[in-house]
């Protein structure tokens, strides 16, 4: 904030002027803090730890392994929902063009045509009545009966004889077709439903390996996100000690800048009097241009390197980002501590668990495919209806009734198609074991690389701290040298040349020293914190 100091006060001016210039100074202090605060609030200081838990709640890798995890349990549910009893509504309707007949063409015709068909016995029958009662008139005759009496007895009993054989075969024919149409079906259109209720009992071991192929999938989509989270953090590591390392870089171009501008100005007086050439001049200019040049690819690159970070660890790319460990002269490197169990700690890898994974399920596919070739059973119930009842003649209502069973299925004979699937699922469980083999062999020899990088690592940090203290005091002498006359400019650069590269493979051997570090613990699996 500005502060202004109070004027003298002039005892010919009025009393009021000196609050009016107060109220004037509080505005124009307010007025520059309301400009410079803005800037401030919005620049954040972030440290390693903010920055990897940042990149695991916006990587949107990690969402999807989530939202894949929730997947696989609901999978899971819906595997044991396999062991308990399912319960089904069944309904239908169809319509038939033609109804289901019990009785053939001929026997419906016969029994419509019963009476018409007894007839024709009924009157044979009466015409051989008729010859004898002839035979008896001419009996009665001859005993004495008059002709006239007996035919017309004779008549009326003929005429009574042949209306009873019409009456008969008229209600034969009215029963036959009753019997007809109690025949009928009229299952044109059908109604049908039923509740059904299965309950597995044994099938062959499927379930179980369906099980267990669920619960090595929750397994999978667990160990994925957890290497997810391994790569979004050594991601986010190396993008933040890049940025770590060119910040340092560039505070030590504006320093080397700062130093080749000074002899710059200090040789450029030696020319004005005469102790020193143009060509050193021009050659000191060079190392300025060089310098600034140099300058300028830092800041290019620290730009980037933070827009790649902001990125990583979900912000707008143009937020102004302040890292704990810009300003800090010493990383605060350590050597590393005793190694762990290298064996135990493969076997904790997320990759080595999928790999552990994978050949579990390929060994419960085996298992369910052997199921193929086993028995199944189960037991079935439930409750069935129908319109037309089938119960009760199949009368126009609907009927109904419970129903209980046991289903078993034995395969007999598939020409060998589970046998060739089974062994095409135990040789994927061969290639799984060998892809295992071979990537423990590759994690064993990676944990002893980064070990020996890690080691490489620290002694070309302790050959870049004695780097350093020489061609600081070789610096200092040719400073020393430069300042009494015995020493060039040009030799005084190659000091500040050396300078610089020093600093800057310190710089790099720390660096280098982090990342070893973080590939060591990805290499061991316990780099997520």
């Amino acid at each position: 904030m500005t502060i202004m100091k109070e004027p003298s006060v002039n005892p010919e001016r009025p009393v009021y002027g000196k609050g009016i210039w107060w109220v004037a100074a509080f505005c124009i202090n307010l007025f520059i803090l309301s400009i410079c605060t803005p800037k401030c609030l919005a620049q954040q200081i972030l440290t390693l730890d903010s920055c990897r838990a940042m990149a695991l709640r916006g990587n949107k890798q990690l969402g999807v392994s989530a939202l894949k995890q929730d997947v696989a349990k609901n999978l899971q549910r819906s595997a044991r929902t396999k062991y308990l009893p399912h319960v089904s509504v069944i309904g239908t309707y169809q319509f038939t063009s033609k109804e289901f007949s019990l009785l053939n063409d001929n026997q419906k015709y016969n029994l419509s045509n019963m009476g018409t068909n007894a007839s024709a016995s009924l009157q044979g029958m009466g015409s051989a009545l008729n010859t004898k009662i002839g035979q008896l008139g001419q009996v009665l005759t001859q005993l004495g009966v008059p002709a006239e009496v007996f035919q017309q007895m004779a008549g009326d009993l003929q005429q009574q004889m042949g209306q009873a054989v019409t009456n008969t075969a008229g209600l034969l024919n009215t029963e036959g077709q009753k019997i007809v149409d109690a025949f009928r079906t009229d299952t044109r259109n059908i109604f049908a439903g039923s509740i059904l209720v299965t309950q597995p009992v044994f099938m062959g071991g499927a379930i179980t390996a369906l099980n267990n192929m669920a619960d090595i999938n929750a397994e999978m989509t667990e160990n994925s996100a957890e290497a997810r989270r391994q790569a979004v953090v050594y991601a986010t590591d190396q993008a933040y000690w890049q940025v770590i390392s060119l910040r340092h870089k560039q505070r030590l171009a504006e320093s080397f800048l700062e130093v080749v501008k000074k002899l710059d100005s200090d040789v450029q007086k030696m020319i004005s009097e005469g102790v020193a050439t143009k060509s050193d001049g021009l050659s000191v200019s060079v190392k300025v241009n060089e310098a600034e040049m140099m300058l300028q690819k830092v800041n290019d690159g620290l730009v980037l390197s933070k827009m790649l970070l902001c990125k990583q660890i979900g912000l707008p790319l143009e937020s102004d980002i302040r890292l704990a460990d810009e300003d800090a002269s010493d990383l605060g490197i350590t050597k590393t501590a005793v190694l762990p169990d290298r064996q135990a700690a493969i076997a904790n890898r997320p990759e080595m668990k999928l790999l552990d994974n994978a050949i579990d399920m390929t060994k419960e596919a085996t298992h369910l495919l052997k199921a193929g070739n086993l028995p199944q059973v189960a037991m079935t119930g439930g409750y069935a209806i129908s319109n037309p009842n089938v119960l009760n003649g199949f009368e126009k209502k609907f009927g109904g009734f419970w129903n209980i069973g046991l289903l078993v299925r034995i395969p007999i004979w598939n020409w060998g198609d589970v046998a060739y699937k089974v062994r095409a699922s135990k040789g994927a469980t061969a290639i799984a074991t060998l892809e295992k083999e071979e990537a423990r062999e590759l994690m064993e020899l990676q944990v002893s690389q980064n070990s020996f990088k890690v080691d490489e690592a620290h002694k070309r940090l302790a050959l870049a701290n004695t780097s350093i203290e020489r061609a600081e005091e070789n610096l200092r002498v040719a400073n020393l040298g430069f300042q009494e006359g015995v020493i060039t400019p040009t030799v005084v650069m190659e000091a500040q040349t050396a300078w610089l590269q020093a600093k800057s493979q310190k710089i790099d051997a720390e660096i280098d020293v982090r990342m070893a570090q973080v590939d060591l613990q990805k290499a061991l699996g316990v780099l997520v914190p």
